[in-house]
């Protein structure tokens, strides 16, 4: 009687070789894209013809359909890369850095898109576009953050020194997330404080509540489908780069 002493492949191990995870999620982008597609046509629909004009902001309450998505996902996306570092640091987890880079860029884009929507909203609102409060600057300098992550992974040809390097990076930038989810709490500011949610309930009737969760749920989707695209890219590009190298040392022998 012989004994298997060869350890069992966990879900954990497949999904840290690169190749395993691209082949068990590469059948989840599409499902994902196409759940994605419904959730953005059902919100575009909802938001701009079927719910109406909010009673004081009129119109301008459908800008809220893509500013608290993206608002809430520029923070979202930030604590995914931290929980990333933590695995390229501590659990050495060989998708963790792929993660982190590829969340860095989608990361900054909904960054973007919340500032910038923030201030179309600032304009009618509050009379200003802009306005040095802690909310939008917090917000800003966390674009300003995941724009130095993005040019830290292209400073470094070696990828696993831009790792480390990057997740420390990560990990100190991340006092920024509590800074801005408490600075309307902190501070007296032009931004509204929590005016989905508060102790005693919703805070908008369902008509707007509807479209606004419909548009939450497709941009989450939407990142977690262009993740997986960008990790699968990412690690293609890197198989790519590891082969090139082996062919250049065949040469050069």
């Amino acid at each position: 009687m012989t004994i298997d002493t060869t350890p069992k492949m966990t879900w954990w191990n497949r999904l840290s070789h690169p190749g395993q995870f691209v082949a068990l999620t590469r059948p989840l982008i599409l499902p994902l894209a196409l759940v994605t597609g419904v959730l953005f046509a059902a919100g575009l629909w909802y938001g701009l013809f079927s719910s109406p004009p909010e009673k004081y902001m009129g119109d301008t309450v459908r800008i809220m359909y893509v500013h608290v998505p993206t608002a809430w996902l520029s923070q979202f996306v930030y604590a995914t890369m931290a929980v990333s570092a933590l695995g390229t640091l501590v659990w050495r987890h060989p998708m963790a850095d792929v993660s982190m880079k590829a969340a860095a860029p989608l990361g900054a884009a909904f960054t973007a898109m919340a500032l910038f929507t923030g201030s179309l909203w600032g304009r009618p609102t509050w009379g200003t576009f802009w306005e040095w409060d802690g909310r939008m600057t917090s917000t800003l300098v966390l674009l300003f953050i995941y724009l130095g992550i993005v040019a830290l992974w292209r400073a470094f040809d070696d990828q696993l020194r831009a790792a480390r390097v990057v997740a420390v990076f990560t990990l100190v930038g991340a006092v920024n997330i509590p800074v801005i989810k408490f600075s309307v709490d902190w501070w007296s500011t032009l931004h509204q404080p929590a005016s989905v949610f508060r102790a005693d309930g919703p805070t908008m009737p369902g008509e707007i509540l509807t479209p606004l969760f419909v548009m939450f749920f497709a941009f989450t989707f939407l990142f977690v489908t262009l993740q997986l695209v960008a990790m699968h890219t990412e690690v293609r590009r890197r198989r790519i780069t590891t082969l090139e190298r082996r062919a250049a040392r065949g040469d050069a022998r």
